[in-house]
């Protein structure tokens, strides 16, 4: 490690000691707030899959107990754990970010977890028996990571079904509410929070959403949301609304301008832009995105409290795959959804640990990479290693925090103990199946 100058294992441990003090305070006796430590670790580490089995063993445990009671019984507010994180991300990654708002699926098997049913998933690309969560991320030059969460509760399936509700753990008073209302109390609550941000950035399934809109225009914050080819523009104070994709075909060469939407894994991601006033005010346009390959259009629409350039708002279109980023991250590299739980206090137990692990990762990044020269031919970067990215980081934290040696006897009772509950478990399953089988 000595070879890179960045990677300091020293500070970083003392840094991720300083990540745990800001929370510590929220576990209020001494044993949840050590499986907490040891449960982050856990989802830093090189475990294949992070659910309380495996963190269990990782950490030295002779049981999951731990793991389990922290997320399901102890006691421990895991909405004012998901505020100290939101604080220490900004603290870390600077003021004046965007915000991204993004939903992204969790696969299971079975009907009894909080949520689950069948319904369409990005994650799946298809309809699948799935979770869906409702995330809020904040991006800024130094980085991106997830700041909020809520698990999206379908109305039928959930939320008018009290025994269903009861037996998952929903609270009694929690009412139905779809996607983008899920998103707009993130975005305030962000806010209220002193959350400095000048933009709010969504896909289609938020920006179609006129109430969203409105409510980001009431309260004074930009949005760039990405919206259907059909959706209806008025422009020149028109009576009649127009089709964005049919204003786009009317579009003369000349409006077009090429810009960069941000750097991609080979360089930058250069599309034609075009923009159009729309509405009354000179502070609202319609966003328009062509592939310079393919032709494909995108469309957003676009407002500001104040008169912004072209350039400005193509820079905020191209942040909102900064989320995208921040699910893959937060699932391959600290086990987002490697949980094997039902009740809703675990899962946002379990969702809200990992999202201080994805900071932690990203803070890291953030504190390593130095400013550089930005053009990769540029002559002083022309023999540098790319910056240390996530992924690399957490590779690397397995040698910091390398977990006790693994002995025979250690491996011998786990393999033991998961193969005993795995019989018991397919016990049941066959007492189950026999039970509802047709009767002879």
């Amino acid at each position: 490690m000595a070879a890179d100058h960045s990677v300091d294992p020293a500070r970083w441990r003392v840094l991720f000691d300083q990540a745990m003090a800001r929370i510590a305070g929220r576990f209020g006796r001494v044993e949840p707030r050590a499986t907490a430590r040891a449960y982050l670790l856990g989802l830093l580490s090189a475990t294949e899959r992070k659910n309380c089995w495996q963190l269990a063993e990782q950490a030295g445990l002779a049981r999951p107990g731990p793991m389990q009671r922290l997320l399901r019984y102890a006691r421990w507010d895991a909405d004012a754990l998901r505020d100290d994180v939101r604080a220490y991300v900004v603290d870390h990654l600077g003021d004046d970010g965007v915000l991204i708002v993004d939903e992204t699926g969790f696969v299971k098997k079975g009907s009894m977890s909080a949520g689950v049913q069948r319904q369409y998933t990005g994650t799946a690309g298809r309809i699948e028996n799935s979770q869906v969560g409702v995330f809020l991320a904040y991006a800024t030059e130094r980085g991106r990571a997830l700041i909020d969460r809520r698990l999206y509760l379908p109305e039928r399936s959930w939320c008018s079904d009290p025994e269903r509700r009861h037996a998952a753990g929903v609270p009694e008073d929690l009412p139905f509410a779809t996607k983008p209302r899920l998103a707009e109390e993130m975005i305030v609550a962000a806010l209220d929070a002193g959350v400095t941000a000048s933009w709010v950035t969504g896909d289609e399934a938020y920006g179609q959403d006129p109430q969203l809109r409105a409510r980001l225009e009431r309260i004074g914050i930009g949005y760039v949301m990405a919206v259907a080819c059909s959706t209806r523009v008025r422009i020149n104070q028109g009576r009649t609304p127009v089709r964005a994709d049919v204003l786009a075909d009317r579009l003369p060469a000349s409006a077009w301008q090429r810009h960069s939407a941000g750097a991609g894994a080979k360089g930058p991601r250069y599309y034609d832009w075009a923009w159009i006033h729309i509405g009354t005010g000179v502070h609202r346009h319609l966003l328009i995105r062509r592939n310079r390959t393919t032709g494909e259009l995108a469309f957003y629409l676009c407002w500001s409290p104040t008169q912004i350039t072209l350039h400005e708002l193509v820079r905020v279109a191209g942040v909102r795959w900064s989320v995208e980023e921040c699910f893959q991250a937060a699932k391959s590299q600290v086990g987002l959804d490697h949980y094997q739980v039902r009740h809703w206090t675990s899962w946002h137990r379990h969702i809200t640990l990992a999202m201080p692990a994805l900071a932690f990762l990203t803070a890291l990044a953030a504190d390593a990479n130095p400013a550089r020269p930005a053009d990769p031919q540029h002559p002083d970067r022309s023999h540098d290693p790319i910056i240390l990215t996530v992924p690399e980081i957490r590779h690397l934290l397995v040698a910091v925090f390398a977990p006790p040696a693994m002995t025979a006897a250690r491996l011998l009772h786990w393999s033991t103990w998961r193969r005993r509950h795995q019989a018991a478990a397919r016990r049941s399953h066959y007492q189950r199946r026999s039970t509802d089988g047709p009767a002879g």
